[in-house]
């Protein structure tokens, strides 16, 4: 079998949609005679975990190398395990910070660590590919050392962009200097970039002018067919319409606009109102809770917290409608979210309140969508209305199944291990 050494931060036991991108792709690699080795955290504190996830990748027959590094979430959590996420302005305050302390970012002293171990690695093993996944960007610096160390393919995938990310703090000149010469020197070393979208193609096209058309290859988030064939939908009470969002709320993703646009159809229209539940899975921040009971809205959601990730395709095959929300902030239009290609999995419709951008054009291919303004009340409130109709009237929209099956899991990871493939053909 060809082999690939995979350094990745984000891996299960870790919960949420971080994690998933990588875990799918080497749950996936043997079926096309590749065997993956990753190097990863050891225990550490995080706001979600995922056994469910890690069983999965264990039964695929992963490599799996945990660091006993320092990380800042332990310490800052002062234990390992789950640790509860703060008010947002706290955990932006903390973000800033660390921002402005670090550079690249804070798990630089994990990078050393899994750059030690994939030196060793490398020194006593035989591997076709080095793949490094980002964020967070300290270990491609040290991907890019191994790169020139060992004279092995070295391989981005850019789950977010690094600089211009549109959650990006540079408190001074410096600071974006730097992290613009760490990244060239790292795409300069590097021999092919994986991106999840054309907007971020074309960014960094556009900030690096070295890179061509051809060095950058879109493979897009996904699904995992297997996921929804495995779990059964849970019955659901036929008198409510139930409208369900999955994931975290941060920065501009907010739940505000679509609860106020909910409180305005309360007294606009109760009569629809009154049919509609909205399921909230993942974290619901203290701040949101509080706007629901301002709001007077408690009798209409449903707060389930974070669930495993075969719970959370229980819960999506059981909906009607699925919400995301994507607010503006700068190169916000290249965010394409986890959750929505795992939305277009379940084949439900989706009421997208988004900006322009990759998450609006893939919704608008996807083929059952309703698309709002992320700030629009007034809009919000009309797809709701129009949304009720259509489920009354047994119209809601269905999917391109087109559209949908080119984001199966599987079939994305034969897209990678290709790439792989064509690049070693090449040389």
């Amino acid at each position: 079998m060809y082999k690939v050494l995979i350094l990745s931060y984000y891996f299960p036991p870790m919960g949420l949609s971080g994690v998933q991108r990588t875990a799918k792709f080497v749950k996936y690699m043997h079926k096309f005679n590749w065997q993956p080795t990753v190097i990863t955290t050891g225990k550490t504190a995080y706001f979600a975990h995922d056994l469910a996830l890690l069983k999965e990748v264990e039964a695929a027959g992963v490599e799996i190398i945990r660091t006993e590094a320092f990380d800042i979430n332990s310490v800052l959590g002062n234990k390992y395990g789950t640790v509860t996420m703060p008010q947002e302005f706290i955990r932006k305050l903390m973000s800033n910070i660390s921002k402005a302390i670090f550079i690249p970012d804070n798990k630089f002293s994990w990078a050393k660590k899994a750059y030690e171990i994939a030196r060793e690695k490398l020194k006593n093993e035989h591997f076709d590919i080095l793949y490094v996944t980002i964020p967070p960007f300290s270990p491609f610096t040290y991907a890019a050392k191994l790169k020139k160390e060992f004279d092995i393919p070295l391989f981005v995938d850019y789950r977010d962009l690094w600089f211009g990310n549109h959650f990006a703090f540079y408190p001074t000149p410096y600071h974006k200097y730097k992290h613009k010469k760490l990244e060239y020197a790292a795409l300069k070393a590097s021999t092919k970039v994986i991106v999840n979208n054309r907007k971020k193609k074309e960014m960094l096209i556009t900030t690096y002018k070295f890179l061509t058309f051809d060095d950058i290859n879109i493979i897009p988030h996904g699904y995992d067919q297997d996921d929804f064939d495995k779990e059964m939908a849970l019955p659901k009470d036929p008198t409510k319409m139930k409208i369900t969002h999955s994931g975290l709320f941060y920065e501009t993703i907010t739940p505000e606009y679509m609860l106020k646009a909910f409180k305005k159809l309360t007294v606009e229209r109760p009569d629809i109102a009154s049919n509609i539940k909205l399921e909230f899975i993942g974290h619901l921040r203290k701040e949101n809770k509080k706007l629901i009971t301002e709001l007077g809205l408690n009798q209409y959601i449903i707060d389930l917290g974070y669930m495993e990730h075969p719970d959370v395709i229980k819960r999506l095959k059981s909906t009607d409608v699925l919400w995301l929300m994507i607010g503006e902030s700068k190169n916000a239009d290249t965010i394409s979210p986890g959750k929505l290609y795992e939305y277009f999995g379940s084949r439900k419709p989706i009421l997208g309140s988004v900006i322009e951008g990759a998450a609006k054009t893939s919704l608008s291919e996807y083929g059952a969508s309703y698309i709002t303004k992320p700030y629009d009340i007034d809009e919000i409130k009309n797809a709701l209305i129009k949304i009720n109709a259509d489920y009354k009237a047994g119209q809601l929209p269905v999917p391109k199944e087109e559209f949908v099956v080119k984001h199966d899991r599987e079939f994305l990871t034969e897209q990678l291990v290709k790439s792989f493939q064509f690049y070693l053909r090449l040389v």
